[in-house]
C-alpha cells in the first residue's frame, strides 16, 4: 500500500525558470504582468511587497499563485478591482499553462476610462499570459527539501557530507549555530540522512517535497 502511494507522487512539474514581464494596454490603462518562480507564501508576500514599492504610483497590483507538486495550494487577489475580474483570470493562466510554484502579479496604471468587468478580465488575463509567454517554461525534478541547523564545530564535516551528496544548497548561514536549506532528489534522500545520523548537534526538519 505504501508503494502504491509513492507512485502517485509526480516526479516532475512545469514552472518558470526566471522572472519575465508582459504588457497590455487598453483605453489609456497600462497592465504590466510579472511572472516568476516562487516556492511558498512567505516568498510570495516578499515579492508582492517589492513590486508594490517598485510600482507605488500604480492603482492596483492584482496577483495569483499556485504551489506544490499536486498544485493544491493556490490563491488569487483582486486588490480592489471588481470581484473575480483580476485575480481569477491571472490564476486561470497559471492553470492553462499547467504551471506550479509560480507567482504572477499584474500592475495596473489607470488611464481614466473604466473598462467594465469584461474588459478587466481580458486585460488581466492577457497581461498574465504575455508575461508567461515571454518567460522560459522548464520541467523541474521533484525534490525533498530540508532545513538543517548545527554547531559551528560540526560545520566542516557536515558540509563535506552535504557537498558530497546530490543536494543543492539554496541558503546557508554560518554563525555559532549554522543553517542550511537544501534540496535533494527523492531517491538520494535516504543515503544522505544515514550519513548525517551521527552528528549530535544536527537538527533536520523537512520542509516538503516539490
Amino acid at each position: 500500500m505504501q508503494k502504491s502511494n509513492l507512485l502517485k507522487i509526480p516526479t516532475t512539474y512545469k514552472t518558470l525558470k526566471d522572472t519575465s514581464e508582459g504588457l497590455y494596454k487598453e483605453k489609456g490603462s497600462k497592465f504590466i504582468g510579472i511572472a516568476t518562480y516562487c516556492e511558498d507564501e512567505e516568498e510570495a508576500k516578499e515579492l508582492i511587497s517589492r513590486w508594490r514599492n517598485e510600482h507605488h504610483q500604480a492603482r492596483h497590483l492584482c496577483w495569483a499563485y499556485r504551489f506544490g507538486i499536486n498544485k493544491g495550494l493556490y490563491r488569487a487577489n483582486d486588490d480592489g478591482e471588481p470581484s473575480n475580474s483580476a485575480g481569477a483570470p491571472i490564476l486561470g493562466q497559471i492553470q492553462s499553462f499547467d504551471l506550479t510554484n509560480v507567482l504572477i502579479g499584474v500592475v495596473r496604471y489607470y488611464g481614466g476610462v473604466k473598462l467594465g468587468v469584461g474588459g478587466l478580465i481580458n486585460a488581466y488575463r492577457t497581461a498574465a499570459k504575455n508575461a508567461i509567454e515571454n518567460g522560459i517554461i522548464v520541467e523541474e525534478v521533484v525534490k525533498d527539501r530540508f532545513t538543517m541547523t548545527f554547531s559551528y564545530m560540526d560545520m566542516p564535516l557536515i558540509m563535506d557530507v552535504v557537498k558530497g551528496s546530490e543536494a543543492t544548497i539554496n541558503k546557508q548561514e554560518f554563525t555559532n549555530d549554522c543553517f542550511l536549506r537544501i534540496a535533494i532528489r527523492i531517491e538520494a534522500t535516504e543515503q544522505l540522512l544515514e550519513k548525517l545520523a551521527d552528528f549530535t548537534s544536527l537538527k533536520i526538519e523537512k520542509i516538503g517535497t516539490y
